[in-house]
């Protein structure tokens, strides 16, 4: 059975911002510390966490959204999940996140919703300075 994920989490930098850390190669292995090689086409491929987490973009709407078919190396044989990120512009200049996570293994649960929390928004505000 499958389950679904959802965060919430601010940022002090603007939406452009925050999509730019999750959807350009560069930026991302610079946040992670981990190699990412992300397309940026609709259909492209990603492979993020130095190849621990792989899929393809369904959506992209810079600065404001990012849909993808995700695979974890821990997901069970031919199990892809739906990772959709909505950026909105904050009053003062930030954005919030919204993560929801959709198909994620049940028993896989503790283990991706921390994955988020440790290896994305932590390091990500930390990379931002937030």
């Amino acid at each position: 059975m499958c389950k679904t994920i959802k965060q919430k989490v601010k940022f002090k930098a603007p939406p452009k911002e925050v999509y730019r850390l999750l959807a350009d190669s560069k930026e991302h292995s610079a946040f992670s510390g981990r190699r990412a090689v992300i397309s940026k086409k609709i259909g492209g491929k990603f492979s993020v966490d130095s190849g621990q987490a792989h899929g393809i973009n369904v959506d992209l709407l810079p600065g404001k959204r990012i849909v993808q078919a995700w695979r974890g190396k821990g997901f069970p044989e031919g199990i892809y999940s739906m990772a959709s990120f909505v950026l909105s512009p904050t009053s003062d200049g930030g954005t919030n996140l919204v993560l929801t996570h959709r198909g994620v293994p049940k028993e896989l649960i503790p283990q991706v919703e921390r994955k988020w929390k440790e290896s994305y928004w932590s390091k990500m505000k930390e990379y931002l300075g937030d």
